[in-house]
């Protein structure tokens, strides 16, 4: 195998598949990142027996096709420190030579028959959604799925293919959130329903793809196979039955106010600045006129901040974790709408078309 590589598209790639390859492991074979050099470009795979990534890089230079097995790691390092354009891979009986204008490296590599096969899409795709819009569901979800937690179906976001719409739900049994994104085309199957490990659905950030990029998805009893036209990221999925989340949704919210994002988040985080560390908690006084937030620490001392807001129904007191909050205003557009109905009710936070969040209150 003999080819030539941009140093920044390489480590781009890099970066992604080395996320797969677990720090700890019985199984040295899968800290390696198999390099496969084909007709005109360069694969990188990575699989920790639960999640596979494939990582393809074009802007290459192959004069001897071939492939190696190295440690993902030490591979990224050395790509990493180097101020060469370009760097040239050549693996001879099992070393992989790296040369830069000044620079040889020789990494002692694997035997590439030892690497496990990685699960691809095999047959048509059930659907497909625009990259940046399933980016975007993502992230609005994936920060409120539990972790190890001895309850395994919510270690995960559960995945749910309503017609023309593919929706996204995580819990960790404190709070929920849910986004959706549009499918462009689908196999026509009335319903598809998966739970799809954090790990998997992450992987969607570090990968350098266009926003308006399809990505391909399929679906089976234990995988999800995901593709584009650069990556190919395959999980198997989470088993288990993840809870009934429409029951928990309250639906008679009667005090609703509007705020600008920024504005609440920040006032969320200073007031958490002096939260009792044994409630964990903030209290949110709401009168007409005004949202007051506040803390009370009798170690540390005391926090308000006074928010202006439209809203003249009855008064209502009710402590959140400020912790819960602030991640759901991280991922909120510009405005963001709180819905509350009394102290011992969760409330809700909404923003754009798809994201809605509950979370639970606290004692104060």
């Amino acid at each position: 195998m003999k080819c030539i590589c941009d140093r920044s598209a390489l480590f781009e790639a890099l970066s992604a598949t080395t996320a797969v390859t677990p720090t700890r492991t019985t199984k040295p074979v899968l800290e390696c990142v198999r390099f496969t050099a084909e007709a005109d470009h360069v694969v990188l795979t990575a699989y920790d027996q639960e999640v596979g990534l494939r990582c393809r890089v074009r802007q290459v230079e192959v004069t001897e096709p071939g492939e190696t097995l190295v440690l993902g790691k030490r591979l990224l390092d050395i790509v990493r420190e180097s101020a060469d354009e370009t760097m040239t891979f050549e693996a001879k009986d099992d070393i992989l030579h790296i040369r830069g204008a000044d620079s040889h490296f020789q990494i002692v590599g694997q035997n590439v028959r030892e690497f496990p096969p990685v699960p691809d899409l095999e047959g048509e795709p059930q659907f497909s959604v625009p990259v940046g819009a399933l980016r975007e569901a993502v992230a609005q979800t994936v920060f409120a799925a539990a972790r190890e937690s001895t309850r395994y179906a919510i270690n995960g976001v559960l995945w749910e293919l309503k017609g023309k719409r593919l929706q996204l739900v995580a819990t960790d049994g404190r709070r929920l959130a849910m986004s959706a994104a549009p499918v462009e085309k689908s196999s026509g199957e009335e319903e598809v329903r998966a739970i799809v490990p954090t790990k998997a659905v992450n992987l969607l950030s570090r990968l350098h793809l266009e926003a308006d990029e399809p990505i391909e998805v399929r679906l089976s009893p234990n995988q999800v196979v995901m593709r584009t036209g650069t990556a190919t990221i395959s999980s198997v999925l989470v088993e288990g039955h993840f809870p009934k989340y429409d029951e928990v949704i309250p639906r008679d919210h009667d005090k609703l106010i509007s705020l600008k994002t920024l504005e609440l988040l920040s006032a969320v985080r200073r007031v958490a600045l002096l939260a009792s560390a044994e409630s964990r908690g903030i209290r949110l006084n709401l009168t007409k006129g005004s949202l007051i937030l506040s803390s009370r620490s009798p170690e540390q001392g005391e926090a308000t901040v006074k928010l202006d807001v439209e809203y003249s129904g009855p008064n209502l007191d009710i402590g959140f974790n400020p912790e819960f909050v602030s991640d759901a205003l991280k991922v909120c557009g510009e405005t963001t709408t709180l819905e509350l109905k009394e102290t011992s009710k969760p409330g809700i936070i909404k923003s754009g078309p798809n994201f809605k969040y509950v979370v639970m209150p606290v004692n104060l």
